[in-house]
């Protein structure tokens, strides 16, 4: 993690990643493609997700999530770098057949290391295998969910899922949210942690910088006017005046509401993730 000297109000307590891991600055020009802004808006033009505008400019890196159609064919690592599309870094490799391609890096990745996807193999960091041969309690990351679909979770920074038991066609597996959930044995996952573990340790500092990622800002409902926001009213700092607690501004209920629909996936769910406790 990298501190900087409280020269400006800004720099104050703003931190960053240590990006000393990463070997190449610019990514390979065939692995990329334009990436469009949408600003948060949907087909017809309008904001269907809001706070989203601006940002710097960037590239989107086509990353390789399934690699099942280079099952066997063993690939060194050429360079670990950065995405701006995600939080984890990324590593391109080159294969034997002379193909490159992107996928997510795991923590302890190195340069010129060799990796492989095969339905069994050795459990090295970066290797992609079936959930099946995978022994109990290693750390797992961009898992499939449908056999040869590709990598559906487990997919940001620092994350990783721990491979629980295996049980009648099924792998459990314990995710970063503490809830366990079956998935079928033979869907493939990558060994290891994902890169960037000190992610969530970033501290932004100042609103340019915010602006910078494309966000922009946040205003409380109830700093708004009655007619904007159901919080909204009142002379100075006001109680939202709301028998059955906080509303959207479309005057749905916020908190305490299951949001969750009936799923035919709700019976892979072993355990349900533990709540926290409100303080």
């Amino acid at each position: 993690m990298k501190r900087y000297k409280p020269t400006t109000p800004g720099r104050r307590g703003m931190t960053s990643v240590d990006y000393s891991s990463i070997t190449k600055t610019k990514p390979d020009k065939k692995l990329t493609k334009k990436l469009l802004k949408k600003s948060g808006r949907g087909y017809r033009g309008h904001i269907t997700v809001r706070h989203k505008g601006g940002g710097h400019k960037r590239k989107y890196r086509l990353i390789d999530f399934k690699r099942h159609d280079k099952i066997g064919i063993p690939a060194k690592v050429v360079s670990i770098e950065y995405d701006p599309n995600r939080t984890c870094f990324i590593a391109l490799l080159t294969y034997n057949d002379g193909e490159k391609r992107y996928i997510l890096a795991p923590n302890g990745l190195k340069v010129d290391q060799e990796v492989i996807c095969k339905e069994k193999t050795s459990l090295k960091i970066g290797n992609r295998l079936e959930l099946k041969n995978i022994i109990i309690g290693t750390e797992v990351y961009n898992i499939e969910l449908q056999p040869r679909k590709g990598g559906q979770m487990i997919r940001s920074a620092g994350g990783s899922a721990q491979v629980m038991a295996h049980e009648g066609g099924y792998t459990h597996l314990k995710l970063p949210s503490s809830e366990v959930r079956m998935v079928r044995d033979n869907c493939l996952a990558s060994i290891g942690q994902l890169s960037n573990t000190e992610h969530n340790l970033v501290v932004i500092g100042k609103a340019g910088r915010s602006r910078w990622m494309g966000h922009r800002p946040t205003v409380r409902g109830s700093a708004m006017n009655a007619c904007d926001h159901p919080h909204g009213g009142g002379e100075n700092r006001q109680s939202i005046g709301l028998r059955k607690g906080p509303k959207t501004p479309w005057g749905k209920l916020a908190y305490g509401v299951k949001t969750r629909k009936k799923k035919a996936s709700n019976k892979l769910i072993l355990k349900r993730r533990v709540k926290k406790k409100k303080k």
